[in-house]
């Protein structure tokens, strides 16, 4: 068996309503039309795990079962239906704790398609290779699939070229690339950078850092009670000082999809740049950097159903040719003397190193996943999944939403009365349910609210309406058990 057939995970999912154009290469030979699961055993869980039986769903007692919505998601169009994700999924099968999984903490990291897990596991196992500059045959194929990564990629996001892509560890590496390279160059004293009190720490701490070097200051704009950015105090904040927004398309504490493209040229009439944190939206609807005319755009592939410990970063070619590198080393030179070195073309002077290839292997299999799905469909699919789940979770007496924004991505932040975030995901861990309690590092966002800390559910493609219906539940039965007269 040759490597090309081991690798045929990095096609597309197959869905004959989606054209996909992502490259092929030696690396890329074509795959049964077919989205069944293998009939293989799925991977192995822990022991105990195995040795768990599914407990039965509480029972439906009156005031622990969740109140009928008054609408009701649609059939998903254009083929697409959150079952055919869930198969793909191996670990959407396990147990935890005697109860079916429901993982709802997608927006800390997604779970990953078996074509994902099996491309990485060929790739290592059956192609394994450093890449560029190699004489030998499996060098060449993983230059190959790399690159096809990168065009990936580049196409995925509508980008010009892939060679405005680089590749970097997550979001934060690509921020902090970002900062360093491009910021240092262009900040100095009385320059200011606007981001707003919506941000992740990871868009908030990198510009602080260069705005004590450069002297420069970091402007935060205010969010309205909804949660959204506030846009004629972002209008009233900008001026020729400004040299860059730093804003997230997607609200990773609260849901909020901002305004991106009206935002951005808002900026552009001042000459600012804009750097975009796609992390919590890439996943979620589709992304055209072109039409939004982003300067700089950053994700997460394991906020993609990819591997942790790989991202992009993509640059208007304009822009990353002017960019000095902010790493140095191997693979990101021409030609290295003692007296002068003479950098790489872009963008691989802004990769110093061996990168991630396996990371890159699993990116490309991931977003050829996503992508076999209708996009369109999806995106509306998991517009009426929050929805639903708003309304579920509204008739849980004491429960507090956080951040009620229009227009926004399945992040459903809430406070529970009587409960601390963390009692909170205890209590739901004990029922399999997985949620995130704490400050999402996003801690001026929540002390919007006068909070420190919150739970935090957070959907995806493959969530269903049953897996908001058994966190209703849970959290009915916990209130139910605060009404309990303590033991004396």
């Amino acid at each position: 068996m040759t490597t090309p057939d081991l690798l045929g995970g990095l096609n597309p999912r197959p869905n004959p309503t989606v054209t996909t154009t992502t490259p092929v290469t030696a690396l890329t030979p074509p795959v049964p039309s077919t989205a069944a699961v293998p009939a293989e055993a799925p991977p192995e869980v822990p022991a105990e795990v195995k040795a768990e039986t599914p407990a039965a769903p509480p029972s439906a007692t009156s005031s622990a079962t969740p109140p009928e919505s008054p609408s009701l998601i649609p059939p998903p169009a254009g083929g697409f239906t959150p079952e055919a994700a869930r198969e793909d999924v191996p670990v959407l099968h396990r147990t935890v704790n005697g109860h079916p999984l429901v993982w709802l903490d997608n927006a800390a990291t997604t779970q990953k398609p078996r074509q994902v897990i099996e491309t990485l596991g060929t790739y290592y196992s059956a192609a394994n290779s450093n890449i560029h500059r190699g004489a030998h045959t499996m060098a060449r194929e993983a230059t190959e699939a790399y690159e096809a990564g990168r065009a990936a990629v580049a196409n995925f996001l509508g980008a010009p070229s892939p060679d405005s892509i680089v590749f970097v560890r997550g979001t934060t590496e690509a921020i902090n690339l970002v900062a360093q390279s491009w910021g240092r160059a262009n900040l100095g004293p009385g320059d200011d950078i606007l981001v707003p009190v919506l941000e992740h720490h990871s868009d908030i701490v990198p510009w602080q850092q260069l705005a004590a070097e450069r002297r420069a200051r970091v402007v935060p704009v205010p969010l309205t009670p909804e949660g959204t950015i506030d846009q004629d105090a972002f209008a009233d904040l900008l001026s020729y000082r400004t040299q860059l927004v730093a804003i997230s398309h997607a609200s990773n504490v609260l849901g909020t999809i901002s305004p991106v493209r009206e935002m951005t040229a808002l900026a552009h009439r001042y000459g600012a740049k804009v750097l975009v944190d796609g992390a919590q939206a890439v996943a979620h609807f589709p992304v055209d950097v072109t039409e939004l005319d982003a300067d700089f755009y950053v994700f997460s592939g394991h906020k993609i159903f990819g591997p942790t410990g790989i991202g992009a970063l993509y640059a208007k070619p304009e822009i990353l040719e002017t960019m000095r590198p902010w790493q140095g080393g191997g693979n990101m030179i021409e030609d290295v003397t003692f007296a002068r070195t003479e950098f790489a073309p872009v963008p691989h002077r802004f990769e110093a190193g061996t990168g991630h290839i396996g990371g890159v292997v699993g990116l490309l299999s991931a977003l050829n996943w996503l992508s076999g799905f209708d996009r369109e469909a999806v995106a509306a699919y998991e517009t009426a999944l929050t929805e639903y789940a708003h309304e579920a979770l509204g008739a849980v007496p004491g429960l507090e939403l956080i951040g009620p924004a229009a227009q926004k991505v399945g992040v459903l932040t809430f406070t529970l009365a009587g409960c601390t975030p963390e009692e909170t995901a205890a209590w739901l861990d004990n029922d399999g349910i997985a949620v995130r309690a704490g400050h999402h590092c996003a801690q001026p966002a929540l002390r919007h609210y006068n909070l420190e800390s919150a739970t935090r559910a957070s959907l995806a493609l493959y969530n269903t309406r049953e897996d908001v219906d058994q966190l209703t539940t849970s959290l009915l039965r916990l209130q139910d058990q605060q009404k309990q007269p303590s033991a004396t």
